[in-house]
């Protein structure tokens, strides 16, 4: 039984949850764990990851259960029959009624399921449309009602969910600084990120999403770590930790892979880092997170324009989103158990209601734009990128006109992509770097420590 519950699993917190979803929904709502999707035939199927809703109610990865509850079903668990020779491959199946004991829920066969009225759309849960004669659709009022019930439990961390955020954090701290000691030039991007990763597998967990190691920071979602670093270069490293329960960490550290930044390299950096701890002392209860996200755009425009890059009042570059030619994505998102929490629901859990996402270049990919509580959890990654695709489009240089200083630009030819990001929890008093162990004062990174 304990292979099945994964470390940090805490019963009396599932079930608080619980009971608490239930008190909110009038009709039966079903939440599938979902299945692995197969790679080319359905026995060589990808890893299995369930669904974080399900993960919320029940903490363990079953994968096939659905969970029953709502309308006066406090919560029942129903397990799919395994098939004859499932035990030849795969062992013995977990014990129904021990299962209860430890989950602290009632187990019940899949097929005793008789329906329900709610749910949420997934791709890996095709069960879900027999047993509710229809499809999931956010677009349907009573699977509208079990999302918006499932957000705002969901949107603030109670102590067990805080726990394990903190223990993922622990993780992407450790892994970052195995990246940093990795490093020096010759030295190939996937053994930085091999390094990375042990640090994770030795603590039991994994990669809260694909790992970003690269030299091209300016792809903001490079996937490959197929470069080789080289003197001069700087390294951007976006990695965290996903808990075995599923909590994730998410960090970004930038380093020179020589161990020393030239001075073009340390004054963006500065810029960056000014920009970042600007916005973490702005996160506090009531704080609309798009002020954060204006705050760290106003700080690094300031910076841009000292050093000559921009040109004009900081102000009215970042609300025109002159600024986003150089920073042209949102400051942050929610964090938890996914690590773009809850973005399955679309901007339904990442904007409060009658606020929508702008029109505007840059400032349309805020992920988020709430006002913050206690037990809420962000990220927080401002950033300078030098995007070809971006800076050299014509259309882009004819709107910024004067605005940007093309020939001093040409002075940071060696600062491709910065990122500096760092996990926050939202307190009564204000906030908590749950990454604050990771240095990121340029004379404090121990590259190839």
């Amino acid at each position: 039984m304990a292979a099945l519950l994964p470390s940090g699993f805490d019963a009396a917190a599932t079930a608080a949850r619980r009971r608490r979803l239930a008190a909110r929904l009038s009709e039966r709502a079903l939440l599938a764990a979902g299945t692995a999707p197969p790679r080319n035939y359905e026995a060589n199927a990808y890893p299995f990851r369930a669904s974080s809703h399900f993960l919320y109610l029940v903490g363990a990865p079953l994968e096939g259960a659905v969970l029953s509850i709502g309308g006066g079903d406090a919560g029942t668990l129903h397990l799919p029959t395994p098939p004859v020779d499932d035990a030849l491959w795969h062992g013995a199946s977990p014990d129904r009624d021990a299962l209860a004991g430890a989950l602290g829920l009632p187990v019940a066969a899949l097929e005793e399921l008789e329906g329900g009225n709610a749910s949420l759309p997934s791709a890996r849960t095709p069960e879900l449309a027999r047993l509710l004669g229809r499809e999931p659709s956010l677009d349907d009022a009573r699977d509208q009602a079990l999302a918006d019930a499932l957000i705002a439990l969901r949107l603030h961390h109670d102590g067990h969910a805080q726990a394990e955020l903190r223990r993922a954090a622990d993780a992407t701290v450790a892994a970052h600084r195995a990246g940093m000691a990795a490093t020096r030039p010759g030295v190939r991007e996937h053994v930085v990120r091999a390094a990375m990763l042990e640090a994770f597998f030795r603590r039991g967990m994994d990669t809260a999403y694909g790992p970003i190691v690269t030299v091209h920071g300016e792809v903001l979602h490079q996937r490959k770590s197929d470069g080789t670093c080289a003197a001069g270069d700087l390294l951007l490293a976006d990695v965290g930790a996903e808990t075995a329960g599923g909590w994730a960490g998410d960090v970004t550290r930038t380093w020179p892979v020589s161990g020393t930044f030239t001075s073009t390299q340390r004054d963006l950096y500065a810029a960056v880092l000014a920009a970042q701890e600007a916005a973490i002392a702005k996160v506090a209860p009531g704080v609309r997170y798009r002020d954060v996200h204006i705050e760290a755009c106003g700080v690094l425009a300031r910076g841009l324009v000292e050093l000559g890059i921009l040109r004009g009042d900081p102000d009215e570059l970042v609300a025109e989103g002159v600024h986003a030619l150089f920073f042209p994505h949102g400051v942050g998102h929610l964090l938890g158990l996914d690590v773009h929490d809850m973005e399955d629901l679309g901007d339904r859990a990442g904007y409060a209601p009658g606020r929508q996402r702008s029109a505007q270049f840059g400032l349309g990919y805020l992920r988020l734009d709430r006002d913050l509580a206690p037990g809420m959890a962000v990220t927080i990654e401002p950033g300078f990128y030098q995007v070809p695709g971006i800076l050299q489009d014509p259309e882009r240089r004819a709107w910024a006109r004067d605005r940007v200083d093309w020939a001093r630009l040409e002075a940071f030819a060696d600062v491709r992509g910065i990122r500096i990001e760092d996990d926050v929890l939202v307190t009564e008093a204000g906030a908590e770097v749950l990454t604050a162990a990771l240095p990121k004062q340029p004379e404090a990174l121990p590259v190839g420590a």
